[in-house]
């Protein structure tokens, strides 16, 4: 399932999934701009490979928001800022995963219902990225009430439906 939808999709890479991956392969290990896009090569078997021009305006803009810092050595490295930006992208990814787990074995409607949520929550997801840097903390604990209370309703859907067996002639 989830192969149909990059298939749908094509090559194109969802916006704000750069800006991600780079504090993610810098919370691995300091890096500088050309190991990045090695490992973005690398990691998506040659079928991504992102520009210096996307690269290093990124990691500008991971430096202005205090989420990474240039080593002597002229390698970025992640600040405690980032990553616990980064630690807290990975729960809300990890919580959908797992709602969307739970969608796509409902049935043939669940296939349809988990397709438009995961573009919903890509959108919500990039906007997130984009900007939690710059919410406050009374922002960022609104919009984690939200997120909770969609995967709450999804749960309770999910619950309803077990054991029907929904089919669409």
């Amino acid at each position: 399932m989830i192969s149909d939808w990059f298939q749908r999709v094509g090559s194109s890479v969802p916006r704000g999934f750069s800006r991600y991956f780079i504090l993610d392969a810098i919370k691995k290990k300091p890096s500088t701009g050309k190991e990045i896009i090695d490992a973005a090569i690398a990691q998506s078997g040659g079928k991504w490979k992102p520009s210096p021009g996307l690269i290093y305006p990124l990691l500008g803009r991971l430096l202005d928001d205090g989420l990474i810092e240039e080593t002597k050595d002229g390698k970025y490295q992640i600040t405690r800022k980032g990553r616990a930006i980064s630690e807290d992208l990975e729960t809300v990814n990890k919580i959908v995963k797992n709602q969307l787990d739970v969608i796509f074995r409902i049935g043939s409607v669940g296939k349809f219902v988990a397709l438009d949520l995961m573009e919903r929550m890509f959108i919500i997801g990039n906007s997130l990225s984009s900007n939690i840097s710059s919410m406050t903390k009374e922002e960022t604990s609104r919009y984690k009430k939200f997120l909770e209370s969609e995967l709450r309703k999804i749960d309770t859907a999910e619950r309803r439906s077990q054991g029907k067996e929904i089919k669409i002639n």
